[in-house]
């Protein structure tokens, strides 16, 4: 049996991280499956490896159909294309700094194994840290900036987080693969966080209007809440002017199906639903160049103190 893990570079980098994604259970927003491969295609990240399939995916389920079968197609009887779990390594950066940016299918199997190899890639390519993504669906105002909750795997990392307008989970419960992930890097002493951010959605079919919901499938401000706390981080320089433009777009987008259900439906007060919800959310504002100001006015000072000495 060929090895699970296939690498086919080792970079260089002097300091490399890891982002890592799966089309997964915690996929709000696709902030775990849409932001890697967003990723990916933004940088031009190249394929370095991957985690094979076997023994990590049910063929069937009893009583379904096609549920978790993988995706077949013919074309005049031959089989063109057979459609499988993937779980890949991406890799983008220069001499000073790169990052691994993998995405996966959560394993329906032999979880252990899966994490255990995702964590042997990480040593072998050199990481320093893993940032795992995870989206919950919640009750938020659409045009605030989006809450993130955060895990960690050392106690070291925390003093960090907490400069970076996180909520430390207190969740108890299912876990999903990146929570697996995060207990066992901490028992290997590898560094990992875990960013869940909460996505809108709103559904007003409870009140007889069926048709009239609001679900957010790609949550661009997510994703750029979640790359710009990133991008402070890790000190990476991810371009995030696109999603700019498109967290700006889905805000447009999200008020005029608002107006829309407002229209159709009068009575449900959609607009003062919003503005109560609005008052009632602390928004929790990430602003990366508070910190760059505070540095910027110390290395002033410095200097000045500095020039006193000298004088």
């Amino acid at each position: 049996m060929p090895d699970t893990l296939e690498l086919l570079e080792q970079p260089t980098a002097a300091r490399i991280d890891m982002i890592a994604g799966w089309r997964q259970w915690a996929d709000a927003g696709s902030i775990s499956s849409g932001l890697p491969e967003y990723l990916v295609q933004q940088t031009s990240a190249r394929r370095i490896g991957s985690i094979r399939p076997d023994g990590f995916y049910l063929f069937q389920i009893p009583g379904t159909h096609d549920l978790v079968r993988p995706v077949i197609r013919f074309d005049d009887g031959y089989p063109e294309e057979l459609s499988v779990p993937s779980n890949a390594f991406y890799y983008t950066g220069d001499e000073r700094h790169g990052t691994v940016i993998f995405l996966g299918d959560e394993p329906h199997l032999d979880v252990e194994r899966y994490v255990a190899t995702l964590l042997e890639a990480a040593q072998k390519l050199g990481v320093k840290r893993i940032v795992s993504l995870g989206g919950v669906y919640g009750e938020l105002p659409y045009n605030k900036e989006r809450t993130v909750s955060c895990v960690f795997s050392l106690p070291a990392l925390k003093d960090g987080l907490s400069k970076l307008a996180v909520q430390f989970s207190d969740y108890h419960g299912g876990a999903a693969i990146d929570s697996v992930l995060c207990r066992r890097a901490a028992d290997a002493n590898q560094e990992h966080v875990g960013f869940y951010a909460f996505v809108p959605t709103f559904d007003f079919s409870q009140l007889g209007k069926a048709g009239h919901t609001i679900r957010l499938e790609n949550d661009y401000m997510a994703w750029l809440g979640v790359m710009r706390r990133i991008n402070h981080m890790l000190k990476t320089r991810f371009d995030l002017s696109d999603l700019e433009d498109k967290s700006a777009r889905l805000i447009e987008v999200v008020d005029a199906r608002v107006d829309e259900i407002e229209r159709a439906a009068p009575e449900l007060n959609v607009r003062e639903y919003f503005a109560q919800l609005a008052e009632d959310f602390t928004e929790m504002t990430f602003d990366p160049l508070d910190d760059v100001w505070e540095e910027e006015l110390k290395r002033l000072f410095d200097d000045e103190d500095e020039e006193e000495e000298d004088a």
